[in-house]
């Protein structure tokens, strides 16, 4: 689960390339200019030869987005990391919005939500208050059973199904992003907030309308819009019935009547916990499948002794962070990065991606390495906007694959790899489907 980086919309950006330019000899690390297209499928199925470029060639690169955006990445570990703790990276969206149509028409950042990560202190101080107790260290870990229970009963649903497709010719194949990934993490959230599973559904498709947008600003609108409407709907039913159950709505509902929260900030909150909680925790168990296939003897030594995997989903987080993009900032004074001074009023993206791959952070940073006793990886993002699940994304991912692996320990990719579809976002690194064959 995330509410540190999904949820928020930004500007579509294409995939990095560079342009032809001259040396400037009294500028070694002048930023490296790219120019907008469409992500091509090698970017979307591996980013990372192209962030290595960016990241070797200068501090900061810059791009465009598909509507003329100027966007400054940052790509080094530790520019990406003093980024996160500086205040002078910007997130309140309405400034940003307002400096966006200085620049260029039809941007959209997403006015229409209000909530943590589109808001500066002291309104990003007073939202995060209102549900921070809800993720403690405690009440987390009391969320355990409850993961554990989700998790085994999906994983019975595959068992059903592998019973019923599998002959003495042929053997089961399921799609782990649609049958369980996905499920598993919107389920928790839906017992979180109180919301009806059974529209999980309508929930991954604003989801998707609002976080990659795809160019489509009526979509994103319209999920808005729509999500709005659903949970004051949810929220109004409660207040006529008297219906307050030990849930996170119940405790929104209750800081409204303080005073603390207003409609739409209770909309927003909602919209970051949908969204959130489940892209994070969706797009890491897909990658970290994955991983684990492509290499066999770390696959191995996590079987071995299963106990070992609060350590490997460290080193998922970190060898293919899910968000590979940290939501959009602005600059509100110039700030100097590794030598090249970003101007004020400049949109910056820090590369969570690009970081967590860093040789001068990680030894060896391109492998998979799950006994790696280092996790300093920057995959939940770091300071004020840190994101908020993070203890809940890793319990319900260790949870996952554990069972995953102990229940069908040899399982194979029902695909060859160059089949696989990628998200068509820079800002998410995650599968659209992983199909899989079942075995014990």
């Amino acid at each position: 689960m995330t509410t540190a980086t999904a949820a928020t919309a930004a500007p579509r950006t294409n995939s990095p390339r560079p342009e032809k330019h001259r040396p400037d000899k009294h500028r070694p690390d002048k930023p490296e200019t790219t120019e907008p297209r469409q992500n091509p499928p090698t970017f979307l199925s591996d980013p990372y030869p192209t962030l290595a470029r960016m990241r070797q060639s200068a501090p900061v690169s810059v791009l465009h987005s598909d509507g003329g955006l100027r966007l400054w990445i940052i790509p080094r570990y530790v520019d990406v990391r003093a980024a996160l703790f500086d205040r002078r990276f910007a997130q309140d969206v309405r400034r940003a919005q307002a400096l966006a149509d200085s620049r260029v028409e039809g941007v959209n950042l997403g006015t229409e939500i209000t909530h943590m990560l589109s808001s500066d202190p002291p309104d990003h101080t007073r939202l995060r208050r209102v549900v921070q107790a809800a993720f403690s260290r405690k009440r987390v870990e009391a969320m355990r059973p409850m993961v554990e229970r989700i998790t085994l009963e999906l994983l019975d649903g595959l068992d059903a199904a592998a019973a019923r497709h599998t002959t003495r010719t042929t053997t089961a194949t399921v799609d782990l992003v649609r049958d369980f990934a996905f499920p598993l993490p919107i389920l928790v959230v839906c017992e979180l907030l109180g919301f009806p599973p059974e529209d999980r559904d309508l929930y991954r498709k604003w989801s998707t309308a609002i976080v990659t947008q795809e160019g489509d600003h009526a979509a994103f609108r319209r999920a808005v819009q729509e999500m709005g409407s659903y949970v004051l709907a949810i929220a109004d039913r409660r207040i006529r019935r008297n219906d307050r159950p030990a849930d996170l709505l119940t405790e929104l509902l209750a800081a409204r009547e303080r005073g603390e929260l207003t409609d739409d900030e209770i909309v927003g909150m909602v919209a970051l916990l949908l969204i959130g909680g489940h892209e994070t925790t969706v797009n890491l168990l897909g990658t970290s499948c994955l991983a684990l296939l492509r290499d066999p003897g770390q696959a191995a030594w996590l079987r071995a002794d299963l106990t070992r995997m609060p350590r490997a989903v460290e080193e998922f987080l970190r060898y293919d962070s899910p968000i590979c993009m940290a939501t959009t900032r602005f600059t509100t004074e110039p700030v100097d990065v590794g030598g090249v001074e970003i101007p004020q009023d400049e949109f910056v993206l820090l590369s969570l991606g690009a970081a967590n791959r860093d040789p001068a952070r990680f030894q060896d940073p391109d492998r998979l390495i799950l006994d790696r006793r280092d996790a300093g990886h920057l995959a939940f993002g770091g300071g004020i906007h840190r994101c908020l699940g993070a203890l809940l994304g890793k319990l319900e991912t260790e949870i996952a694959l554990t069972a995953l692996l102990a229940r069908f320990p040899g399982t194979t990719l029902a695909c060859q790899e160059r089949d696989l579809r990628w998200r068509n976002t820079m800002m998410l690194r995650g599968l659209e489907a992983l199909p899989l064959t079942l075995r014990r």
